[in-house]
């Protein structure tokens, strides 16, 4: 009788299984066809150490708004905290399908990162990023330089460069390209001033951002510009020059047309010439009496009276 029972119950149970298993299918359909799809073609774009996560936009069926979250795993979590997940702050339920995650990955180790969306209170599942990423993988574009001239001197610029670059700067003589200078100076201390150049030279400048010893980017094209010869040479100092003479000529022109005769006497006196300007001046020498006796009165007469009177005593001779 125990026997009987016993299989009876077994028996029941057996159907109760049987019944269910359907019901269980069922229900695991239904969560399927209702679950929201993860993310699909997650990418990272890194672009002068700017690194931008993006994926495409899910159409759900559901009457709300499908938002995005981020996370990111490097070494550390890894090595240190059992391989969790970091959440990027700036990239919680946000509405947009891309994230900027510059800030978040701040070492030159290796990341992982996922992404997955939500619909209401319905999360989908996470996706990866295919490989992990690192940040010396960034491009770096070719940076945006102006050159322009102070004096002497040169002031160099660039543009739009990542916080830890550092530029070189090649600056060199026109003709002289195989023996330029080399300035590296980090972003941060922009603008560069090269100072004590050549008057009348040509130079030519050229940058490229650098980061690390094997990360750089192309050369900017050559920009080169003309060293003036003089300060007094350019042309806003040559007209301050004639606005200040002009001015000077007028005020003396002004000052000598309305000059009073008392006044005028009193700027402008007559000193008397000194004496040995004068045309008038007298000589005299003293001489002793030993000169005195030998000197003697000697008369010069001029060549042709001599000759007029040598005719005149030929003439009485004749006579």
């Amino acid at each position: 009788m125990t026997r009987f029972i016993l299989e009876m119950n077994s028996l029941v149970m057996r159907l109760r299984r049987t019944a269910s298993l359907p019901l269980l299918i069922l229900l695991d359909l239904t969560n399927y066809v209702w679950m929201l799809p993860a993310p699909s073609r997650v990418s990272i774009e890194s672009v002068d150490m700017r690194h931008t996560l993006r994926w495409l936009p899910l159409q759900p069926h559901c009457n709300s708004t499908v938002l995005y979250s981020v996370q990111f795993q490097g070494e550390f979590e890894l090595m240190f905290l059992n391989g969790s997940w970091v959440d990027a702050l700036e990239c919680q339920m946000i509405h947009h399908t891309y994230c900027d995650l510059t800030f978040d990955l701040g070492s030159d180790s290796d990341y992982n990162l996922r992404v997955r969306g939500q619909c209401s209170s319905q999360p989908s599942h996470w996706t990866q990023l295919s490989r992990p990423f690192n940040r010396r993988e960034t491009v770096l574009t070719v940076p945006k330089m102006s050159v322009k001239v102070v004096g002497d001197a040169l002031q160099v610029s660039v543009e739009k460069l990542p916080l830890t670059a550092v530029v070189k700067v090649m600056v060199w003589k026109k003709g002289e390209e195989l023996q330029p200078d080399v300035y590296m100076t980090p972003a941060e201390q922009m603008p560069l001033v090269v100072a004590a150049l050549q008057e009348g030279a040509e130079y030519c400048v050229r940058a490229q951002t650098v980061l690390g010893t094997q990360l750089h980017s192309s050369s900017t094209d050559p920009h080169c510009v003309l060293i003036a010869d003089a300060l007094w040479k350019q042309p806003i100092t040559v007209a301050v020059t004639v606005i200040i003479m002009a001015g000077l000529l007028f005020a003396v022109f002004w000052s000598i047309i309305h000059c009073r005769p008392d006044a005028c006497q009193t700027y402008f006196q007559k000193e008397p010439l000194p004496l040995s300007l004068r045309s008038d001046w007298d000589v005299q020498i003293q001489i002793s009496v030993e000169e005195e006796e030998l000197c003697k009165q000697i008369h010069v007469v001029p060549a042709h009276l001599e000759d007029q009177s040598n005719e005149l005593n030929i003439v009485n001779f004749v006579e």
